[in-house]
Formats: structure tokens, C-alpha cells, sequence
């Protein structure tokens, strides 16, 4: 055997055992979750009130807080990141631009999510006096997953053949006719897939939404846009803090059961989407 076939095959088994490891921590996670969690999950676990700090009844009103932050979230950034992708896509002509332009989004990308939590107390609570509500965290949730629409997007513009828009100029299109009639239509499977993702990924966090957009009991449903809602995560974090009551930790397990269901869920719909909306690809 040659000392380049060893080399291979050894990069290859490492390769393999960096794989099962991964894969072996996922399926240790998930199948704890499913586990423990499908002791408290139930028809009346989910839509039943929370009492005793949500050592019992269920979670109705952490599941719609939930959605209501990741809905109002996407109505929010999509414009944004649409606008920022086809700008990036089809208006900016100079490299120099395009870098700093991609520079800023992958920067806003990194930054951690606490720090748009803190963002959110300083400017938002403390500076303006809006208080805490669910409208200040979904605009720091659309902050947070703007990159991750933006590059999904952008990505699914640049891959369309500049032969669309070559014959889309020659046909005697606008720009801006050719960004509605061809570069939206050909790219939406991209638009969707992002937003999808980045939803999921939001409704997991419990940092940027803590101290801004949450409270932890005795929240329904919010009748204003200036009150707080009660979330997933941050229901899971009560409960973790009552580790010594057994009644709290099986609650604990139901809600993270839960929440793993809804972020599997849009990612399900994220990679249809993708399949279903692809150009070219059988319906």
C-alpha cells in the first residue's frame, strides 16, 4: 500500500468517526427528550393554563406566545431581507461594495444573542420607556435571523442563469420588472427555506427576549402590543429552577418535547419547500 492510499484511508476513518460521533450526541439528545418528555406530553398538557409556576396544568399560552413573536419575526424581516438580497443581487455592480456589503451581514450573523437581548433592554426598555412586551421582542428576533433570510435569499438569486436576465432586458423589462416577474418567482424557494430556518431557529432562544419580551408566570393572552408573553424557552427556564420538584422537572421534559416538535416541524417545511418550489423540479 502506497503512502497516499494510508493517508486516505486513515482521513476517511476519522472522517467517519467525527460523523458517528456527531450523530451519536444527536440521537443521545433527542431520544432523552423524546423520552422524558413523552411521559408530560398530552392533549391537556398542551392546551390547558400553566398553574403553580407551571409545576402544573399545561402550556397554551407559552405555545402561542411562541408563535406570536416568530410570526410577527417574519413579517418583519422579510421585507428587510428581501430588499437587502436583491439589492445585493442585482443593483450592486462593485466588488468593493458587494464585499463590505456581505462583510456587515455575516458580522450581524455572529453576533451572540444575548447581546441583542441587551440591545433590546437598553435601547428599547431603558432609553425609549416602551417596557416589556412581545412587540420589542419580535423585532429583536428579526434582528437576530435578518442574516440567515438575507443569505438564503441572496444565494437563490445568484444561482439563476444570467441568460433570464440577459432575455428578460432583450424582451424590454424594467429592472425592476425583471426582479418582480423573473428573479422572485425563480428564487422563492430560497426565500422560503431561509425564513423557515431562521423561524426555527428563533423560537428556540431565550436570551434575546428574556429581559425585553417575556414573563416567566401569570401571563395569557397579550391585548396590546405593549405586554409580555409567556414562551417555550423561557418556560423551560422556570421550570429548570425548580430541579427539586418532580412535578416542575416532568413539566420541564414536556415543554422541551414540545418545542423540539414545533423546530422540527418548520424544518420538515423548510427542506419541502425547498424541493417543491425549486424551479425545475417535478411538483
Amino acid at each position: 500500500m502506497s503512502k497516499r492510499a494510508a493517508i486516505n484511508i486513515i482521513y476517511a476513518g476519522a472522517l467517519r468517526v467525527a460523523l458517528l460521533v456527531s450523530l451519536s450526541i444527536l440521537a443521545f439528545l433527542i431520544g432523552s427528550i423524546i423520552w422524558q418528555g413523552s411521559k408530560a406530553l398530552s392533549f391537556d398538557f398542551i392546551f390547558s393554563d400553566a398553574r403553580d409556576f407551571g409545576a402544573s396544568g399545561g402550556i397554551r399560552y407559552q405555545i402561542l406566545g411562541s408563535l406570536i413573536l416568530i410570526a410577527v419575526s417574519a413579517l418583519l424581516v422579510l421585507p428587510l431581507a428581501l430588499g437587502t438580497a436583491i439589492y445585493r443581487s442585482e443593483y450592486v455592480t462593485s466588488e468593493k461594495l458587494g464585499r463590505r456589503i456581505d462583510l456587515a451581514i455575516f458580522s450581524l450573523n455572529g453576533i451572540p444573542s444575548i447581546t441583542y437581548g441587551l440591545f433590546g433592554l437598553i435601547i428599547f426598555v431603558n432609553l425609549f420607556g416602551m417596557g416589556i412586551s412581545w412587540s420589542i421582542g419580535s423585532i429583536l428576533l428579526a434582528m437576530m435571523i435578518l442574516p440567515t433570510v438575507t443569505v438564503s435569499s441572496y444565494q437563490a438569486m445568484r444561482a439563476i442563469p444570467d441568460s433570464y436576465r440577459e432575455n428578460s432586458i432583450a424582451l424590454g423589462l424594467s429592472r425592476a420588472q425583471m426582479v418582480r416577474r423573473v428573479i422572485l418567482p425563480q428564487s422563492l424557494h430560497g426565500v422560503v427555506t431561509g425564513l423557515l430556518i431562521g423561524l426555527a431557529r428563533a423560537i428556540g432562544e431565550t436570551a434575546p427576549i428574556m429581559f425585553v419580551a417575556t414573563a416567566f408566570s401569570g401571563v395569557t393572552w397579550p391585548r396590546s402590543i405593549n405586554e409580555p408573553v409567556s414562551t417555550l424557552p423561557t418556560h423551560i427556564l422556570a421550570l429548570a429552577q425548580q430541579a427539586t420538584n418532580p412535578d416542575a422537572l416532568r413539566n420541564a421534559w414536556g415543554t422541551s418535547f414540545s418545542l423540539i416538535l414545533i423546530v422540527i416541524l418548520l424544518s420538515t417545511l423548510a427542506y419541502v419547500a425547498r424541493h417543491k418550489l425549486q424551479p425545475g423540479r417535478p411538483q
